[in-house]
């Protein structure tokens, strides 16, 4: 009851997060922090945990009002599904600021990783990027990558300080979660840059970094963390009209019935494994 702006039928993608745009943290744009954004706002019928392992889903109604686009003809479910995760990724590229002709270092190519690469390589920066999975370092270039290394067999900080002129990334993105992976972005960026942590939402995850390295090397190490509603429209277009090769993401498909692979799968990365994605109206 009340819904104008959608008939049965539509094809929609819905966000599961949608700030109140009225709190002290929404005033700021920190939308991740507002209380209403905390809320889930997708339900498959027993508790707000976002419907995604669903056939059916109830989207609750401050997200229709604001946080449900609909998805033009022509445009598939699959290609769809990237439009919140874009979003998270595009809100941290804004964020970051990359200017042509900086090095952007973004570190690690899962799905989030390689997403960084295609908006990166749009701002005009050059583009170097890590991953200990070498077929993921082929579709890095695919994605706009100019440079692509395995940091088990080549010393990023060096090979980032040989293409700058000895000075090291103008922008780290770290998009993997690892041992060392912070304290090895630190190493590879040069004074004055600014270094992304994406990947790091872990309240057990610790990391050590010279206070000499920020104070005195003047760098700027900050967080980001889920979408930003001022960036849903563009990031929506991105999605359905901005020619991104999403598609080559998508490494895996499984029904709903064998969703248990599709988690092993993701906390077991094959050389080939990327984005998976459940179709919870296919049985077989």
């Amino acid at each position: 009851a009340g819904v104008t702006r959608f008939a049965p039928g539509d094809r929609v993608v819905a966000f599961h997060h949608i700030p109140c745009l009225n709190c002290f943290y929404c005033e700021r744009k920190i939308y991740a922090q507002c209380p209403v954004y905390k809320k889930v706002g997708i339900t498959a019928g027993f508790e707000p945990a976002g419907g995604g392992f669903a056939q059916y889903v109830r989207v609750m109604s401050w997200i229709v009002e604001r946080g449900v686009e609909k998805i033009p003809d022509g445009v598939s479910f699959e290609r769809a599904t990237w439009v919140e995760p874009l979003n998270t990724c595009l809100k941290a590229v804004v964020q970051s600021n990359p200017q042509p002709g900086d090095l952007v270092l973004v570190m690690g190519q899962g799905p989030i990783g390689l997403m960084f690469t295609m908006l990166a390589n749009r701002s005009g920066a050059r583009v170097a990027v890590t991953d200990t999975i070498e077929e993921r370092l082929g579709i890095s270039a695919r994605c706009g990558a100019g440079f692509t290394w395995n940091p088990r067999k080549v010393d990023i900080a060096a090979a980032t300080r040989k293409i700058t002129a000895g000075r090291g990334a103008d922008l780290v993105m770290v998009a993997a979660s690892v041992p060392g992976i912070v304290e090895q972005a630190i190493a590879c960026s040069r004074p004055g840059a600014r270094i992304l942590l994406f990947a790091q939402t872990s309240v057990t995850e610790r990391f050590e970094a010279s206070g000499a390295d920020l104070c005195a090397g003047e760098r700027t190490l900050f967080g980001c963390y889920s979408a930003s509603v001022d960036l849903q429209k563009e990031s929506t277009d991105l999605v359905f009209y901005g020619g991104l090769p999403l598609e080559e993401l998508i490494s895996h498909r499984v029904p709903l019935v064998k969703i248990r692979s599709g988690f092993d799968l993701a906390l077991h990365p094959g050389p080939k494994s990327l984005k998976i994605i459940v179709q919870p109206q296919r049985w077989l």
